[in-house]
C-alpha cells in the first residue's frame, strides 16, 4: 500500500498508517487507515449555524427598540450558546465517528450523543464483501461516498458514511482481506 499522506493530524478525514493508538487495541496489531466524514459533507451545519447568527444580528438591529438591554442581553446569551453548542456538538460528532481498518479487523466507532457511543468490530476473516458507493455531484466532484463491509453470519454489517476515497477504501480492505486467504 502506497501512502500518499505526508503528514497526518488529529483533523484529517483519511489517513493511511496515522501512528494512533485506540482502547482495544491488541499489542501486534497496526492500524492501516483511519477515516471520519470529508469536510465538505459537513457543510450543512456549518451553513445553519452562519444563518443562525446572521439572524441574531438582524434581531439584533429590530430587537432594541422593542425590548430593554436586559432583556436583549439574556436573548443574545442564550443564542450565542445554542449556536455555540449546536457547532460544538456537530464537531464531535464528526470527530469521533471514525473508522478504523487495521491488520486484523475493521472498527466502526459511532458517537451518537456525548453520553453514547457505538463501536462495531468485524474481524477480517469475518469479512466477505466490501462495497464502495458515491452518488451525487458534489461526492463525485469531492469523492467522497459510502463503503459498506458486509461480514458472515449474525455479524454487524460495518458502514463508513461519506468518507473521503471510498474506492482506495475498499482496495485497501480488499488487498488486507487477500492477503489473509492462504
Amino acid at each position: 500500500m502506497k501512502d500518499t499522506n505526508a503528514s497526518h493530524n488529529l483533523w484529517h478525514s483519511f489517513c493511511i498508517h496515522p501512528g494512533l493508538r485506540f482502547a482495544e487495541q491488541n499489542d501486534d496489531e497496526k492500524i492501516i487507515l483511519a477515516v471520519r466524514a470529508h469536510p465538505i459533507s459537513q457543510i450543512h451545519w456549518f451553513l445553519n449555524s452562519f444563518f443562525f447568527v446572521i439572524c441574531m444580528v438582524i434581531l439584533n438591529v429590530f430587537l432594541p427598540s422593542v425590548l430593554n438591554i436586559g432583556q436583549l442581553f439574556f436573548i443574545n446569551f442564550f443564542g450565542v450558546a445554542i449556536i455555540v453548542s449546536y457547532v460544538w456538538l456537530n464537531v464531535l460528532a464528526w470527530h469521533f465517528n471514525v473508522g478504523i481498518i487495521t491488520d486484523q479487523r475493521i472498527l466502526d466507532v459511532d458517537f451518537h450523543t456525548i453520553l453514547y457511543k457505538e463501536v462495531t468490530t468485524a474481524m477480517l476473516s469475518k469479512v466477505e464483501d466490501v462495497t464502495a458507493k458515491t452518488g451525487g455531484f458534489f461526492a463525485s466532484f469531492a469523492d467522497y461516498g459510502n463503503v459498506f463491509v458486509q461480514t458472515a453470519g449474525s455479524e454487524a454489517n460495518i458502514e463508513f458514511m461519506n468518507i473521503p476515497r471510498p474506492s482506495e477504501t475498499a482496495k485497501i480492505i480488499n488487498s488486507l482481506l487477500n492477503k489473509k486467504q492462504p
